[in-house]
This record gives C-alpha cells, structure tokens and sequence, in this order.
C-alpha cells in the first residue's frame, strides 16, 4: 500500500473516530445485540430495524472503545444504514476476509471506506477492534430472519 493511500486511510479512521456516524440509543430498533471485547475492553450495542421489503431501515450502535472499534462501527453504520439484509450480510464477509488476509491484495471495492481499515489486518490484537461493530450487526440480522 502506497504511503498516500495510507496516509488517507488513515485520516477516514480519524475522521470517523471523531464524528462517528449513527451512532444513538440501539434500543429504539427492533433488534439489538451487544458485543465486548475482553481483550481490551471495547464494547459496543448495535441496533438494526429491518422492513418487511428486507432492507435496514434503522441501523443504530453505542460504545466504548478505542479509536480503531468506533470509527469501524461508524463506517460500517454510514455504509449500510440502507442496505438489504442480504448485501449487508455480504459486505460483513467481505470485511471479515479482508481483515484475515494479513493485508494481502487490494480489498472490495463494495466495501467503501471500510477498506481503510486493510492496514488493521497486520495486527492481531486490532482485528478484534475493527470487527466488533460488524459482529454486533451480523447477530442482530441473523434475529431479523
């Protein structure tokens, strides 16, 4: 990865660490789910209404964590906020591969800005981190079935 790209990958994790996006009260949908990670203790809710026409009509999430756990969750919440439950479903895989592939070749375009979070994948301890908000939406989709 070329230093300029990092270096703009770096500031959308910034930026949304700073201004996270729909973030708010997870009880006001229909589905919630809470995750934590006990290795550092990030924790985050996520709240997920989905129509009967199968698209997110509410996506919502509270936390606590560091940087890298709420501009994830933030991202994940910017990019999905309207998408059906099975190309939700699809991009969480995609950032769950991305993420194991060690930094390995170029991520999905579909993932959007969620492919900032690429240079996470060289670090073990972090992929917990960038993957806790995604978590936390595929249990409340799988409760959506």
């Amino acid at each position: 990865m070329s230093a300029e790209l990092e270096e703009l990958y770096r500031e959308v994790i910034l930026d949304h660490s700073r201004n996270p996006q729909g973030k708010g009260d997870p009880t006001t949908a229909a589905h919630t789910h809470h995750e934590l990670n006990p290795s550092c203790g990030d924790e985050i809710t996520m709240g997920v209404t989905v129509g009967e026409d199968g698209r997110i009509t509410r996506l919502v999430w509270d936390g606590q964590g560091c940087s890298i756990s709420m501009a994830s969750a933030s991202v994940m919440a910017d990019m999905l906020a309207e998408a059906s439950k099975a190309e939700a479903l699809e991009r969480i895989e995609e950032f769950r591969t991305m993420l194991r592939s060690r930094g390995a070749g170029e991520p999905p375009e579909s993932l959007e800005d969620a492919a900032a979070f690429q240079g996470v994948a060289k670090y073990v301890m972090r992929i917990k981190c960038a993957m806790l908000g995604w978590v936390a939406l595929e249990a409340c989709l799988n409760q959506a079935a």
